[in-house]
């Protein structure tokens, strides 16, 4: 399976200036896992909760609550 695939390859790119097939770049993955390293001010020890993904993180944001006014 992967040696004939390697001898087109090869092939194909003999006697060519550059790269002739595409080279995969597209991130399979957009976001990162949140984790929060927390760490005691007595002991010193540390601790990781990692959180679930997501695009935007914000620590001590105001909550949003539903029926309210906006205040400006």
């Amino acid at each position: 399976l992967y040696a004939q695939g390697k001898r087109r390859y090869d092939r194909k790119q003999r006697g060519y200036g550059g790269q002739t097939k595409p080279i995969f770049r597209k991130k399979a993955k957009t976001t990162k896992k949140i984790v929060l390293r927390m760490e005691c001010t007595e002991c010193k020890n540390r601790k990781q909760l990692p959180i679930k993904r997501c695009k935007h993180f914000e620590i001590g944001g105001d909550k949003k609550r539903k029926g309210q006014m906006i205040q400006f």
